[in-house]
């Protein structure tokens, strides 16, 4: 399998005890250096229900840069908006090994206030 990183390591840990299910699928989280990546996925089927990220023409023709604060915030705003459209209320969230800090949380608290429940 070779080598993992230190943030892989903390993702498997975490996913242990984080699973998705139709009723309460996984809001999980990519942070790349440029640009953050949020995906709504039920682990039972192996389906994502909802996918948003800094690349979406809905938040890259509003910012200048996909790698900051201000676009992990749209980012957020965008995933809560379609996962509410979708019937999707209450989702357990998966940090993806990331610190909650930075873009990670203001992508949670911008889907908390759009109404996501986690």
């Amino acid at each position: 399998m070779g080598k993992m990183t230190p943030r892989k390591k903390r993702h498997m840990r975490i996913r242990n005890n984080v699973l998705g299910t139709p009723e309460k699928p996984r809001m999980n989280i990519y942070r790349s250096s440029k640009n953050i990546y949020v995906q709504i996925i039920d682990d039972l089927s192996g389906h994502t229900l909802v996918a948003a990220s800094s690349l979406d023409p809905a938040v890259k023709d509003s910012i200048e840069y996909g790698g900051n604060k201000e676009a992990a915030k749209l980012v957020g705003e965008l995933a809560a908006e379609r996962a509410l459209e979708e019937g999707i209320k209450t989702v357990v969230f998966d940090r993806g090994g990331y610190k909650y800090h930075g873009r990670v949380k203001e992508v949670a608290e911008a889907a908390r206030e759009k109404g996501l429940n986690f």
